[in-house]
């Protein structure tokens, strides 16, 4: 049965995909505030569907950390989940990513529309020249900003060693850190058809104040506290992996 729900989740997803990219471009002529309001629905609504049809919900603690100025978000990468639900518990924001995801037809398409800081991971230090840029520009202009330092989706028990690049903007820009922790990929897991029925504990830490601190330390902290929220939620400890060379 699960298997079945999965699948009409799944159709839905990319059926309403489809149908909101497709009016999302109609909002082009307007703010981003009035585009964001429009294309958030999309993630509101896989949420909502998400509990409707395989029992998976999730709740928050640390609601209280949330700063009133504009962030950055250090957020645990494990699942497709993340990605929708942060759109419906922190404020208007966009996230970093690699510039080939907006080539994607219906899905890239309303990506762009956000104004995402879409960079090209293989141009090596230019594209740490563009997160910075792209990044103080965005937050600057009052819109949150989503990193995952990890770089890519770690499954269940473990945990990547943070990229420099999201630490190095909060630096240069001075904008507050927000780690995130969660353990959506025990019920939604990376490269994973079926969801599993439950409640994904979500932690928001305490803000890392980017203008005392330098980048290492930035990253230093966030890291810390990622993995000792993990531990918690799980009751394991995450196992540190190395970045490849």
């Amino acid at each position: 049965m699960q298997y079945f729900r999965s699948a009409i989740y799944f159709v839905s997803m990319v059926l309403t995909a489809v149908v909101f990219a497709s009016l999302a471009l109609l909002t082009f002529p307007f703010s981003f505030k009035t585009r964001y309001r429009f294309i958030s629905q999309y993630a509101r609504f896989n949420i909502w569907w998400l509990k409707l049809t395989c029992g998976l919900s999730y709740e928050v603690e640390g609601l209280e950390n949330l700063p009133k100025e504009s962030a950055i978000v250090f957020a645990k990468h494990a699942s497709t989940w993340e990605t929708y639900a942060l759109q419906c518990f922190l404020p208007p924001q966009t996230w970093v990513l690699k510039r080939e995801l907006l080539r994607i037809p219906f899905f890239g398409w309303g990506l762009a529309l956000l104004k995402p800081v879409a960079i090209d991971r293989a141009s090596g230090r230019k594209a740490l020249k563009q997160l910075v840029e792209l990044g103080k520009v965005c937050l600057d202009e009052g819109r949150w900003l989503i990193v995952f330092p990890e770089g890519t989706r770690m499954a269940p028990g473990t945990m990547r060693k943070f990229g420099f690049g999201g630490a190095m903007l909060a630096e240069k820009s001075g904008h507050p850190v927000v780690p995130i922790a969660h353990n959506a990929g025990h019920f939604w897991p990376r490269h994973g058809f079926l969801k599993k029925p439950g409640v994904i504990k979500v932690k928001i830490g305490p803000v890392i104040d980017s203008k005392v601190h330098k980048a290492a330390e930035i990253n230093r902290m966030a890291e810390e506290w990622i993995s000792q929220a993990m531990t918690e939620i799980t009751g394991q400890p995450e196992e540190i992996v190395e970045r490849k060379k």
